[in-house]
């Protein structure tokens, strides 16, 4: 959610049992853990992002040197998940979730039909691009990653970034940061082969023990689902055996990691389905990858859990899960605002590291989609130093 941080700073290979020598292959591929969170990439992924967004996505996302056109992706699909019309519980509006009263500040008229709608991408994606770097230069004195620091400010205000030099040490703000690098590497085109996951084998054996339980619609096999799953729940439960947690519906799902091309695809890929090939929000089923072409998937009612195969005309792609990649993903709740995950509300921002002494938490961040408890700490009673600079960007 994007509030007045300016303001307030300045003031079938497998299928039979071949899962150990999967497990060696993979091992023997991988050679140890998986790389940390790189650099935001500069290109989109075919299919990332609702093609009617992407040319203002590709176009602002290059505003500023510390955006790019994944990192606003990452940013637009944590507020909102790309839904235009989406009102949080504490009226934020839009695709890019624009406070009401911040929003006559930052509102471009991007499509130039004479109006500044934050219900409209045209209108609204500039406009957060304008955010973003307008907080990027509000702190561009503060040593360290500028694009960090921008990211910390939109989640704790610059005046924080400038008093902490740097990504203030609270939790949240450590975890909104890290969570949309993460989440921007998921929008980002492949360019070279992506390491192998070895914890892919243990959902591929818990997916394989699971054949030929009936499909249930809704189901997560619990006891009350009599065992049965459905397509996502599944997949669920199978990256939930080997420790990684991802969101109950597939097209939430999509975003748990990079996407590889076809030709690339490793057993334990999530492999998708949509209606519309040019649009991720209408991904309607997913399977678990087992080379050869074929998936295991729970296809639907009447049906049971089987082998499949991936080439079928709905085919939208794939999700290669990462620890890191799962993590970042947003909980939407009630109107599908984030309820947690990437950014998302803690009761109180927390200190995690040693800071100077007074070392107050923040407010609460008036971006969040729901209202947090008290911080633990109470803000400092005065007021932020004037000389922090606050641009105001031409609209």
């Amino acid at each position: 959610m994007r509030t007045a941080w300016l303001a307030v700073g300045a003031a079938a290979a497998l299928p039979f049992g071949l899962v150990g020598l999967l497990a060696i292959t993979l091992g023997a591929m991988s050679g140890g853990s998986a790389p940390s969170v790189a650099s935001a990439p500069a290109v989109l992924a075919p299919g990332t992002v609702p093609v009617a967004y992407q040319p203002a996505i590709e176009r602002w996302g290059r505003l500023c040197p510390e955006l790019s056109p994944t990192l606003l992706a990452a940013q637009l699909y944590q507020e909102s998940g790309f839904d235009p019309k989406v009102v949080s519980p504490v009226g934020a509006q839009g695709i890019a979730q624009f406070m009401p009263g911040t929003w006559p500040e930052w509102s471009t008229d991007g499509d130039g039909d004479g109006r500044r709608d934050p219900f409209d991408p045209d209108d609204a994606i500039p406009s957060a691009a304008k955010y973003d770097c307008a907080l990027a230069r509000s702190i561009a004195a503060v040593p360290g990653d500028r694009t960090d620091n921008m990211l910390a400010a939109y989640n704790a205000g610059a005046f924080r970034v400038t008093q902490y030099a740097g990504v203030p040490p609270y939790k949240e703000t450590r975890n909104y940061v890290k969570n949309i690098r993460s989440l921007a590497q998921s929008f980002g085109a492949v360019k070279a082969p992506l390491p192998p996951s070895a914890l892919a084998v243990g959902a591929i054996e818990f997916a394989q023990s699971k054949l030929g339980t009936p499909y249930l619609w809704g189901g997560e096999g619990t006891a009350a689902d009599g065992g049965r799953f459905d397509c996502s729940g599944l997949t669920q439960a199978a990256y939930d055996k080997v420790g990684i947690k991802l969101p109950r519906v597939a097209n939430d799902q999509w975003n748990a990691g990079r996407h590889p091309v076809r030709s690339e695809l490793l057993p334990g890929d999530l492999v998708f389905f949509a209606n519309d090939l040019k649009d991720p929000r209408s991904i309607h089923h997913v399977g678990i990858y087992v080379g050869g072409g074929a998936m295991i998937h729970a296809p639907y009612t009447g049906e049971v859990i089987r082998f499949g195969k991936v080439d079928k005309p709905d085919y939208i792609g794939a999700t290669r899960v990462t620890p890191d990649g799962a993590q970042a993903l947003p909980t939407r709740g009630p109107g599908g605002v984030t309820g947690s995950g990437a950014g998302a509300p803690q009761s109180a921002f927390t200190e995690v590291s040693a800071s100077p002494s007074p070392s107050p938490s923040p407010s609460p961040s008036a971006r969040r989609s729901t209202p947090s408890s008290s911080p633990t700490s109470s803000p400092p009673t005065s007021s932020p130093p004037t000389s922090l600079p606050s641009p105001s960007p031409s609209r």
